[in-house]
C-alpha cells in the first residue's frame, strides 16, 4: 500500500538536491514589490509582497543562502512583465515559464502542476485538487503544500479556495484579503461578478 499523501508532503527524499539560485531581484507590481530568484535550471522563487523589500527578499531567498541582487537575464525579465501584466488583470496563465522544482517534494510538485492548470478567472476547492490527483481524502496535504508554495502567482495557489467558495488560508502577507484581491483582479478581466459574493469556478 502507498504512504497517505500527508505522510510524505512534509519534505523531499533524503540526499535530495537543493534549488540554487545565481541571482535576484525585486520588481513593482499593482498589489506591490514582488521579488524573483533564478538559476541555471530557471526561475527558483518568486515572493508576494511582504511589509517592506527587506521582508519580501528574506522571504524569496529563505533556504537559498546568500544571493546577489542583480539585473535578470532575459527569460527573467520577460517572466517578471508577464506577472506583472497578469496583476494588471491580462489573462495569462504563466504554464510556459520555466521553474526550478530541484528539491521539491514530488507530492508538491503533483499538486503545483495541477493549480498551473487552472487557468486566470477561474478556481478549485483544495478537494477538487486532491481529487485531480487521485488523492481524494488529501485535501489538507493539498492546502499544506499550497501554504509551501515558492513560485506564487506562477503557481496560483489565489485560484484554490476552501469548500463552499470560502477563500481558505493564503501565506502572503494580508492572508485571505490578498487572495481576494488578486481573485477580483482576474475576474475584473473576465467580466465576472464581484468575488467577494460570487466565485468562478472551474469545470470540473
Amino acid at each position: 500500500m502507498s504512504a497517505h499523501p500527508a505522510a510524505v508532503e512534509r519534505g523531499a527524499p533524503a540526499g535530495a538536491r537543493a534549488r540554487t539560485a545565481s541571482g535576484c531581484t525585486l520588481f513593482d507590481t499593482p498589489i506591490g514589490r514582488c521579488g524573483v530568484a533564478w538559476g541555471a535550471r530557471g526561475i527558483v522563487a518568486v515572493q508576494l509582497p511582504e511589509a517592506d523589500d527587506a521582508r519580501t527578499r528574506a522571504r524569496l531567498l529563505h533556504g537559498l543562502g546568500r544571493v546577489p541582487d542583480e539585473a535578470p537575464p532575459p527569460s527573467v525579465r520577460s517572466a517578471i512583465v508577464r506577472i506583472v501584466a497578469l496583476l494588471h488583470g491580462e489573462r495569462d496563465d504563466l504554464r510556459d515559464i520555466v521553474l526550478d522544482m530541484t528539491g521539491v517534494p514530488p507530492f508538491h510538485q503533483r499538486v503545483y502542476a495541477v493549480t498551473r492548470a487552472i487557468d486566470p478567472g477561474l478556481t478549485l476547492t483544495y478537494g477538487e485538487v486532491a481529487a485531480r490527483l487521485g488523492e481524494p481524502g488529501a485535501a489538507r496535504a493539498v492546502g499544506r503544500a499550497l501554504g509551501l508554495n515558492p513560485y506564487a502567482p506562477v503557481v496560483p495557489c489565489h485560484r484554490v479556495l476552501a469548500a463552499g467558495g470560502r477563500p481558505g488560508g493564503f501565506s502572503a502577507l494580508g492572508g485571505a484579503a490578498t487572495k481576494l484581491r488578486m481573485l477580483r483582479i482576474e475576474e475584473a478581466c473576465t467580466g465576472a461578478a464581484d468575488l467577494f459574493h460570487t466565485v468562478s469556478r472551474s469545470p470540473a
